[in-house]
């Protein structure tokens, strides 16, 4: 097991239960700090629960495309697609890639940093047998219930512990391209065995359907 974790901002604020935890009465998303780039909370009642959704992030190498079951997650996908809606993610760089034990980038800071976040932050929805497989894309976190917007997609299998909610998965073809990406390095700048990515890795922009 691969002890790095893949934080993101940190604060003492405790995430309110997720949509599973009340039971389908809707998700909670608690205020956390200044937003590292404007935008509004999500809706927290009539969240979907049921069927898909997909995201289209154009990215530097081509476009990489997240799929999400709506009722596994549904507060996290509700989260990030009110996001992508707002282009929060729009002209950011992932900032963080693991190329040696851990295989992934980190994205969704726009203050490339790993320290910004969305001004809220929403509890985990884990089962506890999650696996970080080719392909997974999952939230970064900074412990227990401290999902913001950061987050990570997983491009060689990788051991972590399941304390990572799995939100959505690529397909083969946008593997590839994060693979490519991914192929040119990082800096070593992190001390961890990660560093920035040597490819500037942007989110141009993000498409929902």
């Amino acid at each position: 097991m691969l002890a790095l974790a893949l934080t993101s901002c940190s604060s003492s604020v405790k995430a309110a239960p997720s949509l599973k935890a009340q039971g389908g009465g809707g998700c909670s998303y608690v205020s956390d700090g200044t937003a590292a780039k404007p935008v509004q909370p999500p809706q927290t009642d009539n969240v979907a629960t049921s069927g898909t959704v997909t995201f289209t992030l154009a990215m530097t190498g081509g476009d990489v495309t997240i799929t999400g079951d709506r009722a596994k997650t549904p507060c996290t996908l509700n989260s990030f697609e009110s996001l992508a809606k707002q282009k929060y993610f729009d002209g950011t760089r992932c900032h963080r890639l693991g190329d040696s034990g851990l295989f992934m980038v980190q994205c969704g800071d726009p203050t490339g940093t790993g320290g910004g976040g969305p001004g809220y932050r929403f509890a985990d929805e884990l089962t506890g047998a999650e696996t970080y497989t080719a392909g997974t894309v999952a939230m970064a976190n900074s412990g227990p219930d401290t999902n913001g917007s950061q987050f990570f997609i997983v491009y060689r299998d990788s051991q972590l512990s399941p304390d990572y909610t799995v939100f959505g998965y690529v397909d083969a073809a946008s593997l590839k391209v994060i693979e490519k990406m991914a192929a040119e390095g990082q800096d070593g700048s992190y001390g961890d065995g990660t560093g920035k990515p040597k490819n500037a890795f942007e989110i141009k922009t993000v498409v929902v359907r």
